[in-house]
């Protein structure tokens, strides 16, 4: 009876510091990957984000074009009437349309090389040129 008493009590002592060492090792090993995997999939929906507002931004230039007979000076004609703008129906855009998702402005040009203004998202670093989620994007593309 004693020796079933002292075989309990073995099974019943619970996780050694070895084991409870290794669990946490290994949660960490699988948070890591799964972080990876997330801060990935987050770049790849604002670079996504970013080219539908390139298109939508493009839109409300078109928009101020149509109404006041030639694009914008500036981007910032969209949110505020400037003073050459008599028949100016805005504000087109809201001050936060003329960020990209990175926080970054958009390039812009008028007149414009590919057309009556060139509209640029400059993708994450927010830098002409660059490859991935850093490449460029012009509204002629």
């Amino acid at each position: 009876m004693l020796h079933t008493n002292s075989s309990m009590s073995r099974s019943q002592r619970g996780f050694t510091l070895l084991e409870m060492l290794a669990v946490i090792v290994l949660l960490g090993i699988v948070a890591t990957i799964v972080v990876r995997q997330v801060g990935g999939n987050v770049d790849k929906g604002k670079y996504g984000a970013g080219k539908a507002q390139l298109a939508s931004l493009s839109m409300k230039v078109e928009s101020y074009a149509l109404d006041n007979g030639a694009p914008p000076p500036t981007l910032q004609a969209l949110v505020s009437k400037p003073g050459n703008a008599k028949t100016w129906t805005g504000p087109y855009a809201k001050p936060s349309d003329l960020k990209d998702p990175f926080g970054h402005a958009f390039g812009y040009r008028f007149p414009g090389e590919h057309g009556s203004f060139d509209l640029i998202f400059f993708g994450q670093d927010g830098q002409p040129g660059g490859d991935g989620y850093q490449a460029d994007l012009g509204n002629w593309e």
